[in-house]
């Protein structure tokens, strides 16, 4: 008898437990978006509007990231899995601790893609471009070289 009482007990615990990490609901018009130059994915020359969670906390986060034409990360790594749309613009990525820009891939806008963690990857944007990221926090970001961080 203790043991199903122990067992119910775990149940309803996980269950609550499951329901307090998800999250809150959610409806935003792109005028209601805050954009800002800081936060936790934040580069100088661009810009970000957090929609729900954070990066830099524990748990679910979606951001959108504005960035400039001629803007370039240097190739880097994320602490986590992140899942990238395109919104606006092109898009260009690679994969790899060189940039090539010979495996470049242009995504146009509508397109999709992945960042698995601890996987070096670059990007070059040609014209402005708008991304949607999401991912589980906290992220980070660590350069491959780190002198490409300054």
């Amino acid at each position: 008898m203790w043991s199903k009482l122990i067992c119910a007990a775990a149940l309803m615990s996980a269950a609550l437990t499951a329901r307090a990490a998800e999250p809150p609901v959610v409806a935003l018009t792109p005028s209601q978006m805050k954009w800002s130059s800081q936060g936790a994915l934040a580069l100088p020359g661009l810009e970000q509007a957090p929609l729900i969670g954070a990066p830099d906390q524990p748990g679910p986060y979606t951001i959108r990231l504005k960035f400039p034409a001629g803007f370039k990360i240097a190739p880097h790594t994320h602490t986590d899995s992140r899942e990238i749309t395109i919104l606006s613009g092109s898009w260009y990525t690679g994969y790899g601790e060189k940039v090539d820009p010979a495996v470049l891939k242009k995504l146009p806008a509508g397109s999709f893609y992945t960042e698995p963690a601890g996987v070096p990857h670059y990007v070059e944007v040609r014209e402005p471009t708008v991304i949607q990221v999401s991912g589980t926090g906290p992220s980070g970001r660590k350069f491959v070289d780190p002198a490409a961080a300054e």
